[in-house]
């Protein structure tokens, strides 16, 4: 959920999908099956969706998803816009990208309702704030997708440039450059590399991206324009479900373990199932509002936002309009 790969196959697909009305796959007994992208390795936070199928969630509303994990070197949005996917979960924020580059997507449900990606540095650092970053090395994966959009939140919260600090591209090895020293900080996700740090007994601190409003909005349900036009009760029916099967998921995080051990390999070993309970955990509060809810609302206010401030870092190659990238007709 993040990286953006954006690759000449999906490029073209996005021309050849204009031209005719997707239609949704159904299975052997004539059910809706539309396929559902999670990404790239199956893990505890999907195990909404996991919920759903198992508990039958998607059934009762009239639909029989396939969940496909995607390969490793597969763009994000490649199958989608080709046909092969009609939904993924992505970014708001890698959505608004890739519609940048030409792609027809539409995100149609919040997925997390707060951000997850946020600054971590040691426990002993001499870093308490982002302004402390100043002449400072980051680590973090590369130049894209959420982690490089938060930390450009992260810069501009402080006052400070990319000028100011040292960018270190890194790949996926933020804990070990954290913990040897290479970099003096890295960008990572609450849930998971938090996560690790905590089951590796390193101590550290996590810093928000910001002090106020983030202007970027996190891991939504994304579909493309014309497959929701032609197929809006197979996106509601995907919707209600997923929804179903996070408040499950919240309510009984237990029954959510045993259900992903069926998907995912990792739980069947006492060390991987640990790991995954703490990530749960730590997903959870992604999923709710404030009070608890769970509510697939897409904020119009926060994609305004995110659509300025994309376009004023260049993170797209024109403004794109939040009211063509996010609709709450399928609740």
């Amino acid at each position: 959920m993040n990286r953006l790969i954006l690759t000449l196959v999906a490029i073209l697909a996005v021309a050849l999908t204009g031209c005719t009305s997707p239609t949704t796959p159904t299975n052997s007994t004539g059910m809706p099956a539309p396929t559902i992208g999670l990404t790239y390795i199956p893990n505890v936070q999907f195990s909404p969706f996991y919920v759903a199928e198992t508990e039958g969630a998607y059934t009762k509303a009239g639909v029989k998803p396939v969940l496909r994990h995607h390969g490793t070197s597969e763009g994000l949005f490649t199958a989608l816009v080709s046909g092969n996917e009609q939904f993924v979960v992505a970014g708001g924020d890698e959505v608004l990208q890739a519609r940048s580059q030409g792609m027809d997507l539409l995100a149609v449900a919040a997925y997390y309702r707060t951000y997850p990606v946020e600054l971590i540095v040691p426990e002993a650092s001499a870093i308490k704030s982002l302004a402390d970053l100043k002449g400072k090395t980051i680590g973090l994966p590369g130049k894209y997708g959420e982690s490089w959009f938060a930390l450009l939140v992260a810069l501009g919260s402080a006052g400070l440039t990319e000028a100011d600090v040292t960018v270190a591209e890194i790949g996926y090895t933020q804990v070990a450059a954290l913990t040897t020293g290479k970099v003096d900080a890295i960008v990572g996700f609450s849930n998971n590399d938090a996560v690790q740090f905590a089951l590796a007994g390193t101590a550290v601190r996590g810093l928000p991206i910001s002090s106020g409003t983030v202007p970027l909005v996190p891991t939504t349900l994304v579909t493309t324009t014309s497959y929701a036009k032609a197929n809006p009760e197979v996106v509601k029916a995907v919707v209600a479900a997923t929804m179903a099967g996070i408040s499950s998921v919240v309510a009984d995080q237990a029954n959510a373990m045993k259900v992903s051990a069926n998907y995912v390999p990792d739980l069947t070993t006492a060390a991987g199932a640990k790991a995954a309970e703490a990530t749960l955990a730590a997903t959870v509060p992604l999923w709710t509002t404030a009070d608890g809810s769970v509510d697939p609302t897409l904020d119009s206010q926060q994609w305004v936002a995110m659509a300025d401030f994309m376009a004023q870092q260049k993170l797209t190659t024109s403004r794109q309009d939040p009211n063509l990238a996010m609709s709450n007709a399928f609740h």
